[in-house]
């Protein structure tokens, strides 16, 4: 007896001190979050704040024209310049033939962003012919770089240079980089594709065969016909066989910008033709200051009846629950802010996304301690709710990690709207963590070791099974009994879903498609929110209208005919007095072919990390069936949306991902209380571990489900323009997900089993369902080697 009293107490000790930690870890991203809070403005989007816009005109030369195709592959390489800006989500479309228009949110120096994006960049290397004197020191620039010129070095001595011997075509890439162990600075390293390389030993191999100090033995970079840098070859190189590797550095008095932005010009490639900045302003928001405040409110209206729905199911648990829900959304904003990312609607799916990911994390704890309450014969609130924590750390973890692993792909692979989703939902899911396992165990902690609690247990709300729990445990249906049926089931929502992209086709938005670009000067400035609305009555209801310099307005939308131009014409001129057209071009498509190819490929490599990771986290079976119900998910949300004729834009592919995420977190808390499970009961039928893993979870889904749809509903209500086709699209995949969650991806699962285990399935198993049958082994085996026959 005396040997057992300590125990107790240096477990208390220890709880104690654990929980201080966490308090400390608490308070501290609290106070930091707060601090950037209040000293960091969070960056807002051009669909939320407006920004700058810059519309830039190809020119043609001598060697190309400033055609259609010229300008679209411009468009794409001003993509990448835009994106090594770090400019998060622009809008860049072609409009007519020869001018871009590029939209920049959050831009601080719009002057120099346009100077960069109008550089055209032709890198050329040259072998230096000797020193020249030109009349009245000029610079004789002729119209290309297959003769002769003279051009100054950094210095101001005039060089002849030989026509040139490689191009930026030759480059494959360029870094700037700090040189810490000879301490010379910053330089930009240049790396030759193979062509490129060979050249260049060439260029450099002949340059070596003239003494040092003669101009001759110096090779010159030129950019933007000026010499960047004029170095002598190195001694060490013999005469005629230059400098092999396929590799050089630009060296001079650079510092970290400038050295950065003559890698981002090089690197970024060479516009096809020279571009020329005939315009420059300042636009307004593209959803209007009355959507962002409807949205605004439905989200404040739909997180309180969040917040209320928690209450209730958990009582004290969900105050405190949402308590840290409220710090979620101080650390969010102030990671936001701190990286400097730029906020716009396609990022907004992910902080709901991970909104409903902190909700559910918290939903798991108090369910798994509601459990284990029910389990204990003199059950203590604190034990269970610590078991809880520990219980469902593995199911929170796993999402959690899947999540992050789509959102890192996504954001080192895609690019504009796609690339700001992965950003905002990473940030969103690393603080859902914090908060739930962190700040929501600290204050659950602390409150149920007062004693007041304590002689109250049913105050906090995990005391009892809850009435969905209590229902399932009277009935116990067994809803793996015949999996084949759901499945059935599913397919038939399947292909009626997926008949509507066959009969009516996918209705893509402007941003895929291009459309029509009026602006108009108005005698009298007009409001875009009314240009809108009286737009939307003519018939218009997609257009995107936003105002544009003194009493100016920008109409796009989607291809117009001459009447239909003529409406939109008649519409605006009522509102203002009087409507001059001052533009009306075709535009190009602001999601651009290589945007898409890459979002689709980051979208790819994503389902395929996280089958990976599900794979050696649980067995490829559970991550076939995942990924199945995942595409399952898809297809009818894709479907659904073709039959009501909404539109498939940017807004559209954001609710996508949003819901791919709401399907995998669903998909994996149920095999993760599939895998306890069999490590539990390793004789039983699948099936029926199948079904009582369902029936467990069951509760953690519903009330997860009604807080995600609760904040969409009323997004859905309440808000205007594209925030009411985000929320439905939300809203269709969360119930969507939750049913294949249970329906689609289980009875996946159970069928897989089955034909895995082909006929070795024991004589008891019961069906398809059944459990394979195993040699006869000893419990000190352990499940290693039973694992390893199973699929």
């Amino acid at each position: 007896m005396k040997r057992s009293r300590p125990r107790p107490r240096s477990r208390s000790r220890a709880q104690s001190r654990s929980l201080r930690v966490r308090a400390l870890v608490a308070l501290a991203v609290i106070a930091v979050s707060v601090a950037i809070a209040l000293t960091l403005p969070v960056r807002l989007g051009l669909d939320l704040r407006g920004g700058t816009q810059i519309v830039l005109e190809t020119r043609s030369t001598s060697t190309a024209k400033a055609d259609r195709a010229a300008t679209d592959r411009t468009v794409e390489v001003l993509r990448g310049r835009i994106d090594a800006l770090g400019v998060a989500e622009p809008s860049i479309v072609r409009s007519g033939d020869n001018r871009v228009v590029v939209e920049l949110p959050g831009v601080q120096d719009p002057e120099k962003a346009a100077d960069v994006l109008g550089r055209t960049a032709q890198l050329t290397v040259h072998a230096v012919l000797g020193a020249a004197e030109t009349p009245g020191g000029g610079t004789e620039r002729p119209a290309d770089a297959s003769k002769e010129r003279v051009l100054p070095d950094e210095s101001g001595q005039s060089l002849r240079l030989a026509p040139a011997g490689l191009t930026g075509q030759d480059v494959k890439g360029a870094d700037a980089r700090f040189d810490q162990q000879n301490g010379a600075g910053w330089h930009v390293t240049v790396d030759f594709k193979d062509r490129g390389s060979d050249r260049w030993a060439r260029v450099t191999g002949e340059a070596a065969c003239h003494p040092a100090g003669d101009p001759q033995r110096r090779v010159a970079i030129v950019l933007d016909d000026a010499i960047i840098s004029s170095p002598q070859v190195d001694p060490s190189v013999a005469c005629g066989a230059g400098i092999s590797g396929g590799s050089t550095q630009i060296t001079g008095s650079f510092d970290d910008t400038e050295a950065r932005e003559l890698a981002l010009l090089v690197k970024g490639g060479a516009l096809p033709v020279p571009v020329d900045t005939v315009e420059q302003r300042t636009i307004g928001a593209t959803l209007g200051d009355a959507a962002i405040s409807a949205g605004a409110w439905a989200a404040v209206i739909g997180t309180a009846l969040t917040a209320l729905f928690i209450i209730v199911v958990y009582r004290l648990m969900g105050v405190l629950a949402t308590l840290a829900l409220l710090c979620y959304g101080v650390i969010s904003y102030a990671a936001l802010a701190a990286v400097g990312a730029t906020l716009t609607l396609p990022g907004l799916a992910g902080f709901v996304l991970a909104i409903g990911m902190a909700v559910d994390a918290n939903v798991l704890v108090f369910e798994r301690a509601r459990e284990e309450q029910a389990l204990r014969t003199r059950p203590s609130t604190r034990s269970a709710l610590t078991t809880g924590f520990r219980s469902a750390f593995s199911a929170i973890a796993d999402s959690n990690i899947t999540t992050l692993i789509a959102a890192a792909l996504l954001f080192f692979l895609a690019s504009g709207p796609v690339k700001g989703f992965g950003v905002t939902l990473g940030i969103g899911v690393l603080a859902s963590m914090v908060s739930a396992l962190v700040i929501t165990r600290v204050l659950a902690e602390f409150a149920v070791s007062r004693p007041s609690v304590r002689r109250r247990p049913h105050l906090t709300g995990i005391s009892t099974t809850g009435p969905v729990r209590d229902a399932l445990l009277r009935r116990d249906p067994f809803l793996m009994r015949r999996p084949r049926r759901w499945l059935a089931a599913s397919g038939i929502v399947l292909v009626l879903a997926g008949s509507g992209i066959v009969a009516r086709g996918l209705d893509f938005g402007i941003e895929f498609t291009g459309g029509r670009l009026i602006e108009y000067t108005t005698a009298t400035e007009v409001d875009p929110d009314r240009a809108r609305t009286a737009l939307a009555d003519a018939g218009f209801p997609r257009a995107v209208v936003q105002s544009s310099g003194d009493n100016g307005l920008t109409v796009r939308t989607e291809e117009l005919t001459d009447a239909e131009a003529a409406t939109v014409t008649e519409t605006v001129g009522g509102l203002g007095g009087e409507a001059e057209k001052v533009r009306d071009e075709l535009i190009g498509p602001s999601l651009g072919e290589e945007l898409r190819r890459d979002a689709l490929i980051a979208l790819g490599l994503a389902l395929g990390a996280q089958l990976l990771y599900l794979a050696a986290r649980f067995r490829w079976l559970f991550g076939t069936a995942a990924v199945g119900a995942l595409a399952h998910d898809v297809v009818i949300l894709v479907g659904v949306f073709a039959w009501l004729g909404k539109p498939i834009d940017g807004v559209f592919l954001a609710a996508l991902l949003t819901v791919i995420g709401y399907s995998v977190n669903d998909s994996v808390v149920l095999f993760d209380r599939v895998r306890e499970l069999l490590g539990k009961d390793r004789r039983a039928p699948f099936a029926r571990l199948a079904n009582q893993a369902i029936l467990q979870t069951l509760p953690r889904t519903v009330n997860t489900g009604m807080g995600a749809v609760l904040i969409l509903a009323a997004l859905a209500v309440l808000a205007q323009d594209s925030l009411t086709d985000f929320a439905v699209a939300l809203l269709i995949g969360v119930v969507v997900g939750t049913y294949s969650s249970v329906f689609t991806a289980a009875p996946l699962a159970v069928e897989l089993y089955g034909r895995g285990t082909g006929r070795r399935a024991s004589r008891g198993a019961g069906g398809t369902g059944g459990r394979p049958a195993v040699r006869q082994r000893t419990r000190e085996q352990g499940t290693r080697e039973v694992s390893q026959e199973v699929p």
